[in-house]
């Protein structure tokens, strides 16, 4: 825009009015619709750029003139509705989702992030794919079909943002929407993927849409008759303590969380307390916890699949109950080597399977392992044995 431009909305009062009606093709389709012809996984949009798609790990450039300040605002509020509106304008960003009709007529979702950078709108939206995969389709190891059996306890996934931790808990909850008759309930900030009810009864509730926040939802949850809950990223303290009230109290709840690998993640959910409370929150832990799955995505070196995630999986058996309450967390590395009788293993066991199964190259999995010597002496068919723990 030029400098004679008028200034960005900041206030409620700039905008347009909140109780106007959304276009019916709202004119950032036209992007999405670029998304889902060159099957990109991320659409990013940055004043005085053109739209740029992530393809197969990589960021490209449509060939379009750069984005304006101006139409930025304008495609914005076309899609927010009133809630969207007020948090955007006074928290400086929001989430949510949008449907996008491709021209077969199917509906592609897409979980959009709009927020502002060096005073200017910004968005990354991710694609979601319109079928939940099963756990071959994804390339996850078998143990996660024992992993959904649990009554009651809690299943965390860890790892960054993009590394396909909503993905592999949809196909957790669709396994189970598929073998058993429970009651499903998620609540979710927004909705990603919407399942087909088979076995189960399953209840989604999007935050904004259909409660107005976590806690009253979670408060309505109780009296809702769960079997199973998906609560979303443990973002804070209170968004942790009642989800690992919900698993002392009966349910098996699911779960994300950002950190890097499985064993670090006790000290990520321990960071959100006070020293004085970390005792009991171990005791908490070692007695709900069942497992928690760290994972990564990497590109492929071959047509299908495109990328595959690399998984490290914790059972929460007595070795690992035991370092936990006893405050050894640097030894679960070494609990997770040898329970792999039990489905455990480590980053450098997933990427052996793909490096020998030629999806990774040795370059990729070397820049990603945690212990690259390791691996190394793993791919010459030497055998690693860790440091005894007990």
């Amino acid at each position: 825009m030029s400098a004679s431009a008028p200034p960005a909305p900041q206030t409620k009062s700039t905008a347009p009015p909140l109780g106007g009606d959304k276009p019916a093709d709202p004119e950032i389709n036209k992007l999405f619709r670029e998304q889902i012809k060159h099957n990109g996984s991320d659409l990013h949009l940055q004043v005085g750029k053109p739209a740029i798609l992530r393809i197969r790990g990589t960021l490209r450039e449509l060939n379009m003139p750069p984005i304006t300040e101006e139409v930025m605002y304008r495609m914005f509020y076309e899609i927010m509705d009133p809630r969207n509106t007020q948090i955007f304008e006074e928290n400086g960003g929001t989430d949510l989702a949008h449907v996008v009709p491709d021209s077969d007529g199917h509906k592609w979702r897409f979980r959009v992030n709009l927020f502002k950078q060096l005073g200017m709108p910004g968005m990354v939206a991710r694609k979601i794919e319109q079928s939940i995969p099963n756990f071959e389709g994804l390339h996850l190891p078998p143990v996660m079909e024992d992993l959904c059996k649990f009554d009651q306890g809690m299943i965390l996934l860890a790892g960054v943002t993009g590394s396909g931790k909503s993905t592999t808990i949809a196909s957790m909850l669709n396994w189970v929407n598929h073998q058993v008759r429970k009651h499903i309930l998620t609540i979710e900030d927004p909705i990603e993927f919407v399942f087909t009810q088979d076995k189960c009864l399953i209840n989604q509730r999007e935050l904004g849409m259909d409660v107005r926040d976590f806690h009253i939802a979670m408060k309505h949850a109780v009296r809702e008759d769960p079997d199973i809950m998906l609560v979303g990223e443990m973002r804070d303290r209170d968004t942790f303590e009642t989800a690992i009230h919900a698993a002392e109290t009966g349910h098996l709840v699911f779960g994300t969380i950002h950190a890097s690998t499985a064993p670090s993640t006790i000290g990520r959910i321990l960071d959100l307390f006070p020293q004085d409370m970390h005792t009991a929150i171990r005791s908490s832990l070692g007695f709900n916890m069942r497992a928690i799955i760290a994972q990564k995505l990497l590109p492929t070196i071959v047509d299908n699949p495109k990328r595959v995630p690399i998984v490290e999986i914790m059972r929460f058996n007595a070795v690992v109950r035991k370092l936990v309450l006893e405050e050894h967390d640097e030894k679960l590395s070494s609990a997770i080597r040898i329970g792999k009788e039990e489905g455990m293993q480590l980053f450098n066991d997933s990427l052996y399977y793909f490096v020998m199964k030629e999806y990774v190259s040795r370059a990729v999995a070397f820049e990603v392992s945690p212990n690259v010597e390791e691996l190394k002496m793993m791919i010459k068919g030497i055998d690693v044995k860790g440091p005894a723990i007990l």
